[in-house]
């Protein structure tokens, strides 16, 4: 039997509701609970008369992933579920009525069985209170599903970008129509590779949710521990970066002149000395190849819990997704502009 990991927890079956509370004491100028509903985290500057909402959710253990990308311009609300697990539906229509401003309410989040059965039941129960709501799911992983079958993929730390790209739209105060056709080409022009070095453990159990030896790392394992496509030797950094990458680009096939925005994203306990190692990698590979950088962002944007691991993401752009990427936002845990 493994030995217990250690968290500075009180009650692991209390570990997300006190979080939420002092999230909402660290950060009462951007975030609040919605009425009656402490899972329900509402921007407290974002929901306005005449703008798509855009509510985001998912479960716990993946901070900032969700609560942390709610804001002025970005998300202006998240469904928060307990650690790894998808929100109720209660929650999710609660944040639904709150950022309804008349003009559509946009769900958007990674693309996982419990999420899509509680956000889809979440949906019908607004129509009830006659607030339209189209759905967006983010299926960036590229390991999870072969290119055929995009649909079936996972969102995972891609949904950084895509939410990004929607948050401008919507606080762009854009039509219904264009915020949820920037929001699919954000999904569709982002992608996603991981590796796993080490589990992470549930604050209730406190035990590994995986086993992989001590030498071992496995490529395109998911943000809960989903199987990856390849477990081997540990390998360098450089060899680790270029396995992913070469996954992306012959999805994305850039061509010389593109540009890209890049995400290189720490998985929990990953040090940002590693991460920054990959980028450099990262960098000389698309130099070569006549891509250019736009943007970068390293540190933790999407974890899982304490998972020792990293992930990459590159979203291909264009004019439009240019600009929606550059579209100030103020967040509890994000800024841009």
């Amino acid at each position: 039997m493994p030995v217990q990991t250690k968290k500075i927890i009180n009650d692991g079956n209390r570990s997300v509701d006190e979080m939420l509370e002092g999230v909402l004491a660290a950060h009462p100028r951007h975030l609040k609970s919605a009425a009656g509903s402490p899972r329900s985290i509402i921007a407290r500057d974002g929901p306005r008369a005449g703008k798509v909402g855009l509510v985001i959710g998912g479960g716990s253990g993946h901070e900032p992933t969700f609560l942390g990308f709610v804001g002025k311009g970005l998300a202006d609300a998240a469904a928060i579920g307990n650690v790894f697990a998808s929100p109720p539906p209660d929650p999710i229509l609660e944040c639904a009525k709150a950022v309804s401003g008349g003009a559509g309410v946009l769900f958007m989040y990674g693309n996982y069985a419990g999420d899509v059965m509680n956000f889809d039941m979440a949906a019908e129960m607004a129509a009830m209170d006659d607030i339209e709501v189209r759905t967006v799911l983010s299926t960036d992983d590229v390991a999870s599903a072969p290119r055929d079958q995009r649909q079936k993929r996972r969102g995972v730390a891609g949904n950084f970008f895509i939410f990004k790209a929607a948050g401008a739209a919507c606080d762009r105060m854009l039509s219904f129509d264009e915020c949820e056709r920037i929001a699919r080409k954000a999904n569709d022009h982002t992608f996603t590779m991981g590796v796993a070095l080490s589990p992470c453990s549930l604050p209730q159990t406190r035990r590994p949710n995986f086993e992989i030896g001590p030498d071992e790392m496995e490529i395109g394992m998911g943000i809960h521990g989903e199987p990856g496509i390849a477990r081997g030797k540990l390998k360098t950094a450089d060899e680790i970066t270029d396995e992913m990458l070469d996954k992306i680009l012959a999805e994305m096939a850039p061509v010389r002149g593109d540009k890209v925005a890049v995400l290189v994203n720490s998985l929990g306990s990953t040090p940002l000395m590693e991460l920054y190692i990959m980028n450099r990698r990262l960098r000389r590979r698309l130099d070569d190849i006549g891509v250019s950088v736009h943007a970068t962002w390293v540190g933790n944007y999407c974890t899982s819990l304490e998972m020792a691991g990293a992930s990459v993401t590159l979203m291909h752009l264009d004019g439009e997704l240019q600009t929606m990427l550059d579209h100030p936002c103020d967040c509890a845990m994000f800024r841009a502009g």
